[in-house]
């Protein structure tokens, strides 16, 4: 017999390559409301820390127009209920970015998207959740997203931020951005194993950047 902590990994790439093709195409999402980025800016991951991105597994690709970046996983599933490990519950992610700009230009967050697939349970729940901050801020934003059992779909979370709640990297210093990740699976009572996965080609998470003059 196969155990579960293989097939629960292969049903989700299997899941994914055979989910509908528009599931492949890029929402307008956030991208619309960013303003139009500075001349020169670049991008250099610092750190990828965390139990959803061993070393080596998580790949970010800065955009070619400093609008933002996407990131992309190889080892980023939580799985819960039935035999499942105790501690494959949640899995998390944590991204350390440096944005190079002109000095007279800031920035902040606008838009995150995110997509892949889920297999919960009746009774069961699914959960992913992103935060963010500039480092050595208290001022954090998180979004969460809830997915309720029974399920077994691909999905693709938008979240627009409202101007109004925007937070932008501090015009007198060059602080890094934080992005915190998680994925979750509450399994309730159901004695079937539930999982939420941020993998395979049709899965990833971007962010998208707005800019201003200090």
């Amino acid at each position: 017999m196969v155990s579960a902590a293989v097939l629960l990994p292969a049903l989700a790439t299997a899941s994914y390559a055979a989910a509908s093709a528009s599931d492949d195409n890029p929402e307008n999402g956030a991208e619309s409301q960013s303003a139009r980025p500075p001349r020169g800016v670049t991008m250099e991951v610092a750190t990828v820390l965390g139990s959803g991105c061993p070393a080596g597994t998580a790949k970010v690709t800065p955009s070619d127009d400093g609008d933002g970046f996407t990131v992309t996983f190889d080892k980023y599933l939580a799985w819960g209920g039935g035999d499942a490990p105790p501690t494959d519950f949640r899995k998390n992610c944590q991204l350390n970015v440096k944005v190079n700009a002109p000095e007279d230009y800031t920035y902040a967050v606008v838009g995150i998207s995110s997509r892949g697939f889920a297999h919960v349970q009746a009774g069961a729940s699914a959960v992913r959740r992103t935060s963010y901050y500039f480092q050595g801020s208290s001022e954090t934003r998180a979004v969460t997203h809830t997915i309720e059992g029974p399920a077994n779909r691909s999905w693709r979370f938008t979240d627009r931020i409202n101007r109004s709640e925007l937070v932008y990297k501090p015009c007198d210093g060059n602080p890094n951005l934080n992005i915190n990740t998680e994925v979750r699976v509450n399994a309730g009572d159901s004695e079937e194993p539930s999982f939420i996965a941020v993998e395979s080609a049709n899965a990833d998470a971007a962010y998208h950047l707005t800019w201003k003059r200090c």
